[in-house]
């Protein structure tokens, strides 16, 4: 067996909710904060959490605005954010090498 190497996968990206921000954000382009959290079924509490660390590590950006008097968050994944998300689906392909046994 190949050397087994797991220190290639982001600690960022790989929470579950974090991990599911990124695989809808890189096929969405952008979403709302109630479209996110309706996708992946979390509490408005946890996924402006998760948002967040996204947003400090610079994977994600937020823009905030109103629509009427309602305010509305839209997030959208940065230029090093699909980077790291590329980075990440591989060294996580490289983890789990040939599933064809």
């Amino acid at each position: 067996m190949a050397a087994f190497d797991i220190d290639g996968i982001d600690e960022v990206i790989h929470g579950r909710l974090r991990l599911g921000v990124m695989a809808y954000l890189a096929n969405a382009e952008v979403a709302d904060f109630n479209e996110l959290k309706a996708a992946l079924r979390a509490t408005q509490g946890n996924l402006s959490v998760h948002l967040r660390k996204l947003e400090e590590a610079g994977y994600v950006a937020i823009e905030k605005s109103f629509l009427g008097r309602k305010p509305l968050t839209r997030a959208r994944l940065t230029v090093a954010g699909r980077k790291a998300f590329r980075s990440y689906l591989a060294a996580l392909a490289r983890v789990i090498g040939p599933t064809d046994r």
